[in-house]
């Protein structure tokens, strides 16, 4: 287990800012020698605290340009109403991120797509089409002022 003090709490902070940041400037962020910076960084590696590295992508650029949350009501609380739908998820492209919540709906999902005829196609045809969806609430991104997600 990789310990939880500040210095490695400063990496964490400074690789999520940038991943490709070099080893060298980190240790000097973080007030380490190059090769202690490297020893904690691997050791968070090795512990699962960093799982990976990732490129942030500018999804207009990619002609990904109208983004949803979209809450789902199940109809069926089962484990198969719950894994259907998960698969068909899974297989949809457009769904960049479904979570499984407590509450009044089972899901939210976040769903990306080129504009609103394709997110309506999205709609009508996977959503519109799961046996085991009762309630689909649509919020439109308008704009993301913070996003910290990878």
């Amino acid at each position: 287990m990789a310990k939880n003090d500040k210095i490695n709490q400063q990496i964490l902070q400074d690789l999520t800012r940038d991943g490709r940041i070099s080893n060298l400037e980190l240790a000097e962020r973080v007030g380490l020698s190059p090769s202690a910076c490297l020893r904690r960084v691997q050791e968070l590696e090795r512990a699962g605290v960093i799982t990976g590295y990732r490129a942030v992508l500018d999804r207009q650029k990619l002609g990904v340009g109208f983004a949803t949350y979209i809450g789902v009501g199940l109809g069926e609380h089962t484990k198969e109403a719950q894994e259907a739908f998960e698969r068909a998820m899974q297989a949809a492209p457009e769904v960049v991120e479904c979570h499984n919540i407590t509450g009044t709906i089972e899901y939210l999902l976040r769903v990306e797509c080129a504009d609103l005829p394709s997110y309506k196609k999205f709609h009508t045809d996977i959503l519109g089409t799961s046996p085991y969806v009762t309630a689909i609430t649509t919020y439109v991104v308008m704009g993301s002022p913070k996003d910290m997600r990878a």
